[in-house]
């Protein structure tokens, strides 16, 4: 079970998809503890400087589907912790970035889950 969970679907153009992607893109540049508008709501998040990334293209049923994901712990490192306690890590930085609110398209229909097997079969 996870411990939390946001998902958002909305109908955005071309524009407003570039905003919420470089908005996005500022916090991670940012890294620290962020904040990050997202429609109606803030999420604040603590980005750590090392991530891991997965992108994954998939064209099919006459659409094409892009996702890209950033995982991290929830938990700071050994190193980040022990250096904050010794006074010799920066304090960490807050960053509010807002992403452009697009035209909602959220219904009754059935989610998708955003995370995909790391091995596909045909």
């Amino acid at each position: 079970m996870k411990d939390l969970k946001f998902e958002q679907k909305r109908s955005l153009s071309r524009f407003e998809a570039a905003e919420q992607l470089t908005a996005l893109a500022a916090v991670l540049r940012e890294g620290g503890e962020a904040e990050l508008e997202l429609g109606p709501g803030t999420l604040s998040l603590r980005i750590p400087d090392d991530l891991r990334s997965e992108m994954e293209v998939e064209v099919g049923d006459g659409q094409i589907e892009l996702e890209i994901e950033f995982k991290w712990p929830t938990a700071p490192s050994r190193t980040a912790a022990s250096q904050a306690v010794a006074g010799t890590g920066k304090a960490p930085r807050r960053k509010s970035v807002p992403a452009k609110p697009g035209r909602s398209s959220m219904g009754t229909s059935k989610s998708k889950s955003a995370k995909r097997a790391a091995t596909k079969t045909p």
